[in-house]
């Protein structure tokens, strides 16, 4: 396992915010001619003020909205569903040419070469020590991404992306015990397992010396 580059996956933080590019026309920025029209009629300069509210109430809706949702990749692994959070997720690659590595842990299925970038791949079934049922594919690799550690987990299907909202997350379930409960930011209402994507880039159990 090496150190990676810094993620790409970096969000620029809302720091303003933006009216729209005709804002000008609906009062938002006043020229010195508008504003002495404004201050002569009390109607009109209510409307703005009304307006410029509700576009502020509208953003801020838009941001709190962003925030009470979790864009998630769902896959299937072991006949199960999982998920991780997309932030922490660099792409998708097919499995191939993998060359194992000795005196590695088991779920350490070995190193592939990603357009000239060495990655290591963890078996994260066997990681969580999931019991065998039937085949599995397992031909779909995952590629993590943290700011310092960059690796790849095995699935056996990628089923697309999806939005969550937070409140419809739980965050424990009974029937997930072991190992997989330490990994675990939640569970949804038809039994998506939901991985915890920061706590499996920061385990030093994923490093390769």
């Amino acid at each position: 396992m090496r150190n990676c580059q810094t993620a790409s996956f970096i969000q620029k933080p809302v720091s303003s915010i933006e009216y729209p590019a005709s804002s000008t026309q609906k009062g938002y920025a006043l020229n010195s001619s508008e504003e002495s029209m404004v201050i002569s009629s009390p109607d009109e300069k209510a409307r703005i003020l009304r307006e410029r509210a509700e576009a502020l109430a509208r953003s801020a809706e838009d941001i709190e909205g962003s925030d009470a949702h979790l864009t998630v990749v769902e896959f299937m692994l072991a006949h199960e569903r999982y998920a991780l959070e997309l932030s922490y997720i660099r792409e998708v690659y097919p499995l191939k040419d993998v060359t194992p590595l000795p005196g590695v842990p088991d779920f350490i299925l070995g190193i592939v070469n990603v357009r000239g970038q060495i990655l290591s791949i963890v078996d994260i079934r066997r990681f969580f020590e999931l019991p065998k049922r039937g085949l599995t594919n397992l031909n779909q690799v995952i590629i993590l991404q943290s700011d310092d550690m960059e690796f790849g987990i095995l699935a056996d299907e990628i089923l697309g992306t999806r939005s969550i909202p937070r409140s419809a997350i739980q965050t424990s379930l009974p029937t997930l015990t072991g190992i997989r409960a330490a990994y675990l930011e939640g569970v949804t209402e038809d039994r998506l397992v939901i991985l915890d994507g920061e706590k499996i880039l920061a385990d030093e159990k994923m490093v390769v010396q």
